[in-house]
């Protein structure tokens, strides 16, 4: 009696001790992912007289949030009749802008599921073309090649999307283009 006892106490003590570990493991992963992610600072257009080729999307971590890596995440993204998931494209990527906003990077190299980075903070240098990975301070811009994606964007078109990180919380993609594009460089998002 005192041996099933003793076996029974066993069994229960490890059985509690496997729950407080998973506990444990279930809150620190909550935690995670309720104070990570990724804000969506701002975004451009690069426009001819009829429609919108390119897009940068400025996004920076929340505050607070533990280092993303962009590899890890991708962008959902709709112009109200066709939806797009594009995935990071490590061979379009710029350490600065050298050229202006849409002339560093060559986004005819980037096809209809893929972005394209440009470091426009990165204080330690964390961001490479291999391992993009951002954290607390830093703004980077991705870059979207709209041709390929939906053969261009129109005038007075809704635009809908997230930037999703691998954990946390998404960025919000969310406007409409003008009636008329006047300018190269069109405001969408502020």
């Amino acid at each position: 009696m005192i041996l099933v006892a003793g076996i029974t106490a066993s069994v229960l003590i490890q059985t509690m001790s496997s729950l407080q570990e998973q506990a444990l493991q279930t809150g620190l992963e909550t935690i995670r992912d309720v104070s990570a992610g990724l804000k969506v600072t701002h975004i451009s257009g690069y426009a001819n007289v009829s429609q919108i080729g390119q897009l940068a999307i400025f996004v920076a971590p929340i505050a607070a949030s533990a280092d993303l890596d962009l590899m890890q995440g991708y962008i959902s993204l709709s112009d109200s009749t066709k939806r797009v998931i594009l995935n990071y494209n490590s061979s379009c990527f710029n350490s600065s802008i050298s050229n202006g906003l849409f002339n560093t990077l060559n986004s005819s190299h980037l096809n209809s599921n893929e972005f394209g980075l440009i470091v426009i903070r990165d204080i330690d240098t964390s961001c490479t073309s291999t391992s993009p990975v951002i954290n607390n301070g830093d703004l980077v811009v991705l870059l979207i090649n709209t041709t390929k994606c939906f053969s261009g964007i129109g005038t007075r078109t809704e635009v809908l999307g997230n930037v999703i990180p691998e954990y946390g919380i998404s960025g919000v993609i969310g406007f409409t283009t003008p009636s008329t594009f006047t300018n190269t460089i069109v405001d969408l998002q502020p």
